[in-house]
């Protein structure tokens, strides 16, 4: 007997948990150090159009194949092809974002300690004007200590295990409806007080006026690399969320919608971030220490003339980030869970207690590598950072390039515009409003999507 495989419930749901997905740590956290180190507007005008020339298109493509095939991620691409290597284009994702998923979650752990210390005072108790070493030794501490990290990270590992086993409508589908407008509420809050700053004024010409003799290669490279990480494109987690779609579902839309709210949080994170930056004088280019080590005394130093406010900014910034983490997290944590499932026909409690088993584990190892494991390196690099660079260097890139041609090259177009123009209550009249813009994504898959990509593959490997 065939179990009824299982669906999201509403189109609201889909949007959430979907958007939820794209919208984590690489908005809030990633996107203003890579806008600070690649010269503000520039870099922002560079990072829409890789939205739209090739995040847009490529999330359309594992939609596609998502809903088409109506299995987890490892195994949609096999309902599609029978050759060996447009076959195993599902197992590169998945292998990547379940990999992805074990050193996530100690940066999420990271996040959840730092939500709590604001929220007890600690962070202010901590602020020096113009002395950021209370911060830098509150951070070296912890990551470098052996238990304290760990049990934020198993804590954070436990809020998404319980998610994933309470299904995807009891579970995923309605933490996001909750989770996610809670973010924006939030997001909306925290940049009206930012707008009062001091630096407000410079925060929003830096974000907003473009400098252009700051635009370089590496400028665009850069802005293509952050899109893709961005819109976690390739990762397996689009292709399982988009097979648990109906057929009424507007794919071209719905990847539409998702871009537009993914890139208006990461605007807004922007507005929150660069006011303090320039209210503080902290350097634009303090890279990924900037959330745990500048960002703590930039609010404080902001706010100071009322500390209830530094203290409560604080909080609710940090309360995002673990937003924004959590639901990134869990369609991460539903990629392997789906495969384990499906594949081995077990219950779906027990295949993502496997997963939450084995992120531990591969999470602890590196966690302690920032620590006592700090000695062992791969090709020169720490356990954590090579997991980073091969996942989203190697693994990532090269699995957007195989996707661009795979869907727009190898898949029949009238396979890919039937399924991307079947939406709504009469596919007939969906299908004529819907074939101009679907033509147009997959002449983007076609010509833009994989040039793109290999440029940005070749950019950060150093050979161009």
């Amino acid at each position: 007997m065939t179990q009824k495989r299982a669906s999201f419930g509403s189109k609201f749901g889909i949007l959430m948990a979907a958007a939820g997905s794209a919208v984590g740590l690489g908005n809030i956290w990633r996107f203003p150090i890579e806008t600070g180190q690649h010269g503000g507007a520039a870099f922002l005008l560079v990072y829409i159009a890789a939205i739209a020339l090739l995040g847009i298109p490529l999330m359309v493509a594992e939609f596609f194949v998502g809903r088409n095939a109506r299995t987890n991620a490892a195994h949609a691409y096999r309902k599609l092809s029978s050759h060996p290597v447009w076959r195993n284009i599902g197992f590169i994702g998945a292998i990547s974002g379940s990999l992805i998923l074990c050193y996530y979650v100690v940066v999420s752990g990271w996040v959840l300690k730092y939500f709590v210390v604001s929220l007890d005072g600690t962070l202010g108790g901590l602020f020096r004007p113009g002395d950021a070493s209370g911060y830098e030794s509150l951070f070296a501490d912890f990551v470098s200590s052996s238990w304290s990290p760990l049990l934020y990270m198993a804590l954070f590992v436990l809020m998404c295990h319980f998610t994933i086993t309470a299904g995807v409508r009891q579970g995923i589908e309605k933490l996001s409806k909750i989770f996610m407008p809670a973010l924006f509420v939030i997001l909306i809050v925290l940049v009206g007080f930012s707008l009062f700053a001091p630096g407000a004024q410079e925060g929003l010409s830096f974000l907003f006026h473009p400098d252009f003799s700051k635009l370089t290669t590496r400028t665009v490279l850069s802005a293509i690399a952050q899109a893709f990480y961005s819109l976690s494109l390739c990762m397996g987690c689009l292709c399982t969320y988009a097979s648990y779609f109906g057929k009424n579902v507007n794919l071209v839309n719905s990847a539409l919608s998702i871009s537009v709210i993914d890139t208006l949080v990461a605007i807004m994170a922007g507005l929150i971030v660069f006011p303090a930056v320039f209210s503080s004088g902290i350097n634009l280019e303090s890279g990924p220490s900037l959330a745990f080590i500048a960002l703590p005394g930039a609010f404080h130093q902001a706010f100071s003339a009322v500390p209830w406010l530094s203290w409560l900014v604080s909080t609710l910034f940090y309360a995002l980030l673990v937003l924004a983490a959590l639901t990134s997290a869990i369609s991460l944590y539903e990629v392997p869970t789906a495969y384990i499932h499906e594949t081995w026909h077990i219950r779906r409690s027990r295949a993502a207690l496997l997963v939450t088993v084995v992120c531990l584990l591969l999470g602890a190892v590196c966690s302690l590598s920032m620590g006592i494991l700090g000695d062992i390196h791969l090709f020169g690099k720490t356990i954590f950072d090579f997991l980073d660079y091969f996942c989203t260097t190697i693994m990532m890139p090269l699995c957007g390039i195989l996707i661009a041609i795979f869907v727009g090259w190898i898949v029949k177009r009238d396979v890919f515009l039937k399924e991307v123009n079947t939406f709504g209550p009469n596919p007939t009249d969906a299908a004529q409003a819907g074939r101009r813009w679907s033509t147009v994504i997959l002449f983007l898959l076609r010509w833009v999507a994989p040039v793109l990509l290999l440029l940005a593959f070749l950019g950060v490997l150093g050979i161009i």
